[in-house]
């Protein structure tokens, strides 16, 4: 018979806005028996996610963005003391040091609130996807979760999820339902990812 072992996956999670998506998978890995959130990583001491992480008691980390440009081995000095497993960029807006993705190769992942290849690239983020996503009528949208190399937006693609857009969606409607997708369909793209067995 043959019996397989799960192995706790530790991830962290860099963010650089409100937090939503990563107070969401505090909150959903918070009993998982083979995935846990060690520590939330921002470049914004001041960002709506070090408050949320910090009300569920997980550990916030704070390098400034010339640290992620200049030194990204002390990053990445910082994740291999603590056993990091994995990596999950949520709203994480600096290009991410290829230092630390040649060290996790397919560890990687990032959420962008679009269908790439489409609206992807530099400056494309947040609510400037969605502008330009209702000024070219688009008929639908969604969300892409991909593996994170070193260009922006361009590593393969693990998980798409899609919503119509009615005529008279505005950014704020179309928004709302991009976060709604990303609430549910990231941590399924964890689990996917790093939910395996060694």
């Amino acid at each position: 018979m043959l019996y397989f072992y799960f192995c706790m996956k530790n991830l962290v999670v860099f963010a650089s806005g409100n937090g939503s998506n990563a107070e969401n998978l505090i909150l959903y890995f918070k009993n998982h028996p083979h995935i846990n959130i060690h520590s939330i990583i921002t470049n914004k001491e001041n960002a709506g996610v070090v408050a949320k992480a910090k009300l569920l008691n997980t550990p916030v980390i704070h390098f400034a963005n010339s640290t992620f440009q200049a030194f990204p081995q002390t990053i990445l000095d910082y994740l291999l003391s603590q056993k990091i497993d994995g990596i999950i960029l949520a709203g994480f807006l600096l290009l991410f040091p290829a230092l630390i993705i040649q060290q996790y190769p397919n560890q990687v992942i990032n959420i962008h609130p679009a269908l790439l290849p489409k609206y992807g690239g530099k400056g494309m983020y947040g609510v400037h996807v969605h502008n330009a996503v209702i000024a070219n009528h688009e008929k639908e949208s969604g969300i892409s979760i991909h593996y994170v190399n070193e260009k922006y937006d361009e590593g393969a693609v693990i998980l798409q999820a899609k919503c119509s857009i009615e005529k008279d969606d505005k950014v704020e409607d179309l928004l709302k339902k991009i976060n709604a997708l990303e609430l549910e369909y990231l941590p399924k793209a964890i689990e996917m990812v790093f939910n395996k067995s060694k």
